[in-house]
């Protein structure tokens, strides 16, 4: 298994990525291997700076590096040889099992479609999020920032696709689909939401529960949830806000402490033919080595195949 990792993405990059990767390598199994991607001189002298000494890092140079503010197609196409461009690239010559950054998110997502491409049959890609349960484990939730706007249509497959994806990384037999509204009746909610909930309810794919509100987000009503990714995008770093507040008012509880964002790491792209994971531009060191073993149970899950197979 190799994971490729982009060195020079995030406001705390190079340091907090090649920390958070050496941190990592302890728990690392040894047919496990990073790759990391960028300014090669920069990324030794911040191994050695933090006492690594292993084999299970491998460095791949890139000269250049897609800033955050920059804008996603321009910088990919005039940026060749960036840590992104070349991150995608490993992963489309399957020089690497999964590519993961955090970087400028929208180069990301832009780079994967480019490279790898979306499954044939996919309408949109969207973004997973994990959402800590009170009982314990994660819902996923999709789209949280992909795609702001989306026809009942692509809600409906975000259902299938999400379905499919916490059946193989959760061992979920039949995962239960809900589609957030603003109330539990089916007639509740916009027109798309509407539509999109007959659309889901209609489909044998899949195990849809029906609609669920904000008020269940954490109560293990679901395993998927399905929203826009403006409403996802709110909701997530609105959960994420929690942890950040129970913190300055000096509160500790297990529980709120999962909705850091350092505690999962990343978010999966899915929809697309291979492994992407996003970070958090503020990525820390730990966030990062947190996020190395989400991106293995991706790599080992390959739950994108199974998409790919459902579709074909």
């Amino acid at each position: 298994m190799k994971i490729g990792i982009d060195a020079m993405g995030g406001d705390f990059a190079p340091e907090a990525i090649v920390e958070g990767v050496v941190m990592a390598t302890a728990g690392l199994p040894p047919n496990a291997h990073i790759v990391l991607i960028g300014k090669q001189d920069i990324i030794h002298d911040l191994l050695k700076k933090y006492g690594y000494q292993g084999t299970q890092i491998q460095i791949v140079h890139a000269d250049e590096v897609v800033e955050m503010g920059e804008h996603p197609t321009k910088a990919l196409s005039q940026k060749p040889h960036s840590s992104i461009s070349i991150g995608f690239k490993l992963l489309k010559e399957k020089q690497i099992d999964i590519f993961c950054g955090a970087g400028n998110t929208g180069a990301m997502h832009v780079g994967a479609l480019f490279s790898i491409k979306a499954i044939e049959g996919i309408i949109r890609p969207a973004i997973v999020g994990f959402v800590p349960q009170k009982k314990g484990g994660h819902a996923v939730m999709l789209d949280i920032g992909a795609n702001a706007d989306c026809k009942p249509e692509v809600l409906e497959q975000f259902g299938v696709i999400g379905s499919i994806f916490a059946q193989y990384t959760f061992n979920i037999e039949r995962p239960r689909v809900a589609l957030m509204n603003i109330g539990e009746e089916e007639q509740k909610g916009s027109v798309v939401a509407q539509a999109a909930h007959q659309l889901l309810k209609d489909n044998t794919r899949i195990n849809f529960i029906g609609n669920m509100e904000g008020s269940d987000f954490f109560d293990d009503k679901a395993d998927v949830i399905v929203t826009d990714g403006f409403t996802g995008n709110a909701l997530f770093k609105l959960a994420e806000s929690f942890y950040t507040v129970a913190k300055e008012r000096g509160i500790q509880d297990e529980y709120i402490d999962k909705m850091n964002y350092e505690a999962v790491g990343g978010s999966s792209i899915i929809g697309v033919n291979g492994n992407v994971m996003i970070a958090h531009g503020i990525s820390s060191a730990t966030a990062i080595k947190n996020m190395i073993t989400w991106a293995r149970k991706q790599v080992e899950t390959q739950a994108y195949v199974q998409i790919a197979k459902a579709l074909s």
